[in-house]
């Protein structure tokens, strides 16, 4: 990394939380990075009843230059830990990596700044990443990646695979980072999902994913969403999906496929639960809305 007094190309969020076993061998992802670019790291630590604080602790002590911890005296939660490192970041571009997933390409950053740099017609990219235990044992990788393009109506559609956090990086224009201020923003669960909607909503470009493996993401006890109970996550993302309908625009032809969407994924968990009323008012919603 360029370490003179050149501007930040490139702000690293990492947002952690309880994250003891696992914050070490983030931050040495971000260190091994080699760049011809300055990059910072803000690690936004939410108040860990671990040992998560005194880890990041010794990074910044160790690599000022480089590491910076964003925390408060009382516990946030994720999306105002994601807000507040948005406000602090200096970088032209944004990437993200939570504390319990690490990155195992040293060029990483380089190569998708060098993408993004020469394609302006992409607002946001990605690659490939291996999904593994608590362990570090591998459950799945795809076996034979190829690039991925990805615009605003697939994003609504649900179509976005292989854009796991840690393998993200956006433009930070005024644009985007105004997401933070939408209404909506506080009710959805999953702020990553939402980000690559509002992106390519508000500026009209793709998201291209790079066809080569250059992260980890970790499925653990602790985690967000990964070993949270499968009808809980279901109603997380009925509810994102509701307020995906309610405050993104969408042409009529796309509102059958929409309603296909959650005819699939969300209609047997709204009877199950006796949610009658709420499938009524979905269904209701994109027919007449």
């Amino acid at each position: 990394m360029e370490t003179n007094d050149q501007e930040v190309m490139v702000s690293v969020s990492c947002l952690t939380y309880n994250h003891e076993q696992y914050i070490a061998q983030a931050i040495e992802g971000f260190l091994m990075q080699k760049t011809k670019f300055k990059f910072e790291v803000l690690v936004g630590e939410d108040c860990s009843t671990d040992g998560t604080r005194e880890i990041v602790e010794f990074y910044q002590k160790n690599y000022p230059e480089i590491i910076k911890m964003v925390t408060s005296e009382k516990n946030v939660g994720l999306k105002d830990n994601f807000n507040r490192i948005v406000k602090q970041a200096k970088g032209k571009y944004m990437a993200m990596c939570e504390g319990d997933d690490f990155w195992t390409d040293p060029y990483k950053l380089q190569k998708q700044i060098d993408f993004l740099e020469h394609n302006p017609d992409y607002i946001i990219c990605c690659h490939y990443s291996k999904i593994i235990d608590q362990d570090g044992e591998t459950l799945y990788v795809h076996p034979s990646p190829v690039s991925l393009e990805f615009g605003y109506e697939d994003i609504l559609q649900g179509n976005k695979d292989e854009t796991f956090t840690a393998t993200l990086i956006y433009r930070t224009s005024l644009d985007v980072t105004h997401m933070g201020n939408q209404d909506w923003y506080l009710k959805c669960h999953a702020p990553d999902k939402f980000l690559k909607l509002y992106a390519t909503a508000v500026t009209g470009k793709k998201i291209y994913v790079m066809p080569e493996v250059m992260s980890c993401y970790r499925k653990h006890v602790g985690g967000v969403w990964s070993m949270v109970d499968p009808q809980v996550i279901r109603g997380r993302m009925l509810s994102d999906f509701n307020v995906i309908i309610k405050n993104f625009k969408y042409p009529t032809s796309l509102k059958w496929k929409l309603l296909k969407v959650y005819s699939k994924n969300y209609l047997r968990h709204d009877i199950r639960h006796l949610q009658l009323n709420n499938a009524i008012s979905t269904i209701k919603y994109l027919l007449l809305y």
